[in-house]
């Protein structure tokens, strides 16, 4: 790993994949796991508390219900990688015509969310990090938007019709999360002028009004 991706202990983020240099032994620990983390030792970080020292981490295997949330320590990171750090490693050889890659590729080259910061999670995001195959033909594309300033619901609907304008083309699903200062919150919801919309934060999902109230005041995002 390049170096420039470790990140401090602690200033861990929601969706960054952590490299590990071992796996922590747990009683209930799945079976499938010893050999999925052997293949890709790697862990995604979930929005959870922890305890002082520890990241809440989720590891992934073959399928969709081999899934399993722990604790690992700090000290067990050697290296971390955000989604933004995701948009410029190539796909494995073979693969960068499955439709998750093709939208991908299609997001950056039309510039559909322009000048803000994001990036590839689930899926691809897990595949372009490790380069273990994990998409596949029926995978959703998952994306994280860094919003840490408002975002005006008319700006908000531009960025989604881009994105619709992809979808059609390429023909799957893209779910674009807004990490916002009071946690990720679905694009799509924020579109359609509910009066309060779904955050997911580590202390739990809550309704709010306003995800951005203890942010600065409300701006158009960067265009």
């Amino acid at each position: 790993m390049k170096a420039e991706n470790f990140r401090i202990a602690g200033a861990y983020r929601a969706h960054d994949l952590l490299r590990l240099c071992a796996l922590p032994l747990t009683e209930d620990r799945p079976s499938w796991l010893t050999t999925a983390f052997a293949d890709a030792p790697f862990a995604v970080v979930r929005r959870a508390e922890a305890p002082a020292g520890f990241v809440a981490v989720g590891f992934r295997g073959l399928t969709r219900s081999q899934r399993y949330g722990m604790f690992v320590a700090h000290d067990d990171v050697l290296s971390a990688l955000s989604p933004e750090d995701l948009l410029g490693r190539p796909a494995c050889p073979g693969r960068s015509r499955l439709k998750v890659l093709t939208a991908l590729r299609e997001i950056v080259e039309r510039g559909c969310l322009e000048a803000l910061v994001w990036g590839p999670t689930g899926s691809a995001g897990f595949e372009l990090a490790t380069a273990r195959p994990t998409v596949t033909e029926t995978s959703d594309l998952d994306l994280l938007i860094r919003m840490p300033v408002p975002l005006t619901r008319a700006y908000a609907r531009l960025l989604r019709e881009r994105l619709a304008s992809v979808e059609r083309d390429v023909g799957l699903r893209i779910d674009a999360q807004l990490e916002t200062p009071a946690g990720g919150v679905a694009l799509d919801e924020w579109v359609e002028d509910k009066p309060r919309v779904m955050a997911r934060s580590a202390s739990g999902p809550s309704l709010i009004d306003d995800p951005w109230a203890d942010s600065v005041a409300p701006q158009e995002a960067r265009r």
